[in-house]
């Protein structure tokens, strides 16, 4: 499929495109292995030397073809599919991470991202500093050391819903010769395309609006295909020397721009195994083949309910880059100007129990461990999804005791005012 498909094109035929007599819908290729006739074929696949299917856990007809959609839609060379938002996020880090390697992340990120890289990196002996995305650039520099590998943020922070300043942190990051790793879960590569701004590689949660029908938990890698690794090539060293798993064979060398995503797949994800099933890639790509028209329903719900919030006398604060009074909102026009998600941070004025209550006296809205699906639903990240941070790394990570995590969904936006409303008027 050209490359040169508008976004909507490549979500609705992007990845696969059938021969004569194949299939019209991408097939379930429900297989952990493929066959071969002759023992060289198999050994050529084995040694990176052709490229085809031999064992699931490496490659799948299925997935590839839906990896192949998202990284068409990002704007990338390549993509690789994981079984979850964390495994991608834990895959792009370990890629060009090692013991005794360090890297500079926002701190404004998902909660199970946080302790993924604050605590369980650290045993493996990369240490991650958290650092403040709204400070100068001066600031944030001050966090690299010589072992910093790579700089991470989040498109649309959750569930702070703070939207990062991306060329910034790429003059950051390219200043320090390390590439810079963008999460592109809330905004989608429908309203945010990372790589233009800077970006090198982009991440996903695939089981939020890519999935859009809380289905299938997974994740996706994008490689731009932009960072220049031989040009720091010590920094770099699992890239640019030889890989004594594969015979000496060097990614840098063999596969230029599909480096980092070609040792992603065939050294971690033959190691750790964190792949995404044929099933669940299958109904991921029934998700991206809507997402284009699910997207801009949900900004513009979210939109509608934000202002509506903000005009309430029992909201205390609502965050929402659509609105003019959000400190994000320049930056929104900026990199999100045809909308950015349909999640909204807000808190109420009364105590935590208050916030309670009005979850508790949802109808329509569910209170959920999701976001960013069809239908509305809440959450309370401090007692829920962020509940293993202390108070103190809950501010840092912008995440206010009173904050009410709302996902709006594609209902009838009438129906999720109301049903808000109804529920204020219990407290």
């Amino acid at each position: 499929m050209k490359k040169d498909f508008s976004r909507a094109t490549l979500c609705v035929q992007g990845g696969w495109t059938p021969k004569n007599g194949e299939p019209r819908v991408l097939p379930i290729y429900q297989s952990t292995t493929f066959k071969y006739d002759t023992s060289e074929q198999m050994a050529k696949l084995f040694d990176l030397e052709e490229s085809g299917y031999f064992y699931t856990r490496l490659q799948n007809p299925t997935n590839d073809a839906v990896a192949s959609k998202i990284a068409a839609l990002e704007g990338g060379v390549g993509a690789m599919l994981t079984s979850s938002g964390q495994a991608a996020n834990f895959y792009a880090i370990f890629n060009i991470c090692e013991a005794g390697d360090h890297f500079v992340c926002s701190s404004t990120i998902y909660g199970g991202t946080y302790n993924l890289f604050g605590v369980t990196l650290k045993k493996l002996g990369v240490e991650c500093t958290f650092v403040n995305p709204d400070d100068s650039e001066e600031e944030i520099s001050k966090a690299f050391r010589p072992n910093t590998k790579a700089l991470f943020g989040e498109t649309i922070s959750n569930p702070s819903i703070d939207v990062l300043d991306i060329e910034k942190f790429a003059r950051i990051a390219h200043k320090h010769g390390v590439p810079l790793i963008v999460d592109n879960t809330f905004a989608t590569p429908i309203n945010c395309r990372p790589f233009e701004w800077g970006a090198d590689i982009v991440t996903h949660s695939t089981t939020k609006y890519m999935d859009g029908h809380a289905t299938c938990v997974g994740g996706a890698i994008v490689d731009s295909g932009n960072f220049d690794w031989e040009a720091h090539a010590d920094k770099f060293p699992g890239l640019t020397l030889p890989d004594e798993s594969y015979h000496g064979l060097t990614y840098t060398k063999a596969f230029g721009k599909m480096a980092y995503i070609t040792k992603a797949t065939a050294q971690l994800m033959r190691d750790l195994g964190s792949i995404q099933s044929p099933q669940n890639a299958f109904l991921l790509n029934l998700g991206l083949e809507t997402l284009h028209l699910r997207v801009p329903r949900h900004c513009q719900n979210a939109q509608k309910v934000a202002e509506y919030l903000e005009a309430n006398k029992k909201v205390a604060w609502v965050n929402y880059c659509g609105l003019k009074s959000s400190k994000y909102y320049d930056l929104a026009q900026k990199y999100l100007p045809n909308g950015s998600c349909g999640v909204i941070a807000f808190g109420l004025k009364g105590k935590r129990e208050d916030a309670i209550k009005f979850m508790d006296s949802l109808k329509l809205a569910c209170i959920v461990t999701h976001v960013a699906d069809a239908r509305t639903c809440v959450l309370h990240p401090a007692s829920h999804t962020h509940r293993q941070l202390t108070d103190e790394q809950l501010i840092e990570a912008g995440v206010a005791p009173d904050l009410i995590r709302l996902s709006v969904g594609i209902e009838d936006v009438n129906d999720i005012i109301a049903d808000i409303e109804q529920a204020l008027s219990k407290i």
